[in-house]
């Protein structure tokens, strides 16, 4: 009877751990694939053609992916330029219409120059009833 118990308890045990285990790898997992992104700056638009930079500097960490977000207007975004600590340059040719919420595709780093000094960004601003809109930079550890 002892031992019957004795197993009885192990799996009360066991049984009460288990769903304990699987929720912290499961906010764990939410946890982690929410930190990958994270905003390096913004800057606010002039209505015209104009250009502008995000500092990042190498303190920020490795990066291994940008992308870009809109808010507040419409951007015409020409190109960017990635300037890394290393002082090898990326130019990215982006030619690409922005709307009030839409986001650039994913542009891949190179796995040897990923610690990010500054971007630099050429665009032209179309956005009315003075509204600036806002570009937003963000990388991917």
């Amino acid at each position: 009877m002892k031992k019957i118990i004795t197993a009885f308890l192990s799996t009360i045990a066991i049984a009460s751990v288990v769903p304990s285990l699987f929720s912290f790898s499961t906010s764990d997992h939410s946890a982690f694939s929410q930190a990958r992104w994270e905003k390096l700056g913004q800057r606010k638009v002039n209505f015209k053609a104009d250009k502008d930079e995000i500092g990042v500097g190498k303190y920020e960490g490795f990066f291994n992916a940008l992308r870009l977000k809109i808010t507040k207007g419409s951007v015409t975004m020409k190109k960017m330029v990635v300037h890394f600590h290393n002082g090898e340059e990326r130019e990215i040719e982006l030619r690409e219409n922005f709307t009030d919420g839409s986001t650039s595709r994913i542009i891949d780093l190179p796995a040897n120059s990923r610690l990010i000094d500054k971007v630099v960004f050429w665009y032209e601003s179309s956005s009315v009833a003075g509204n600036k809109p806002v570009i937003e930079l963000w990388g991917r550890h």
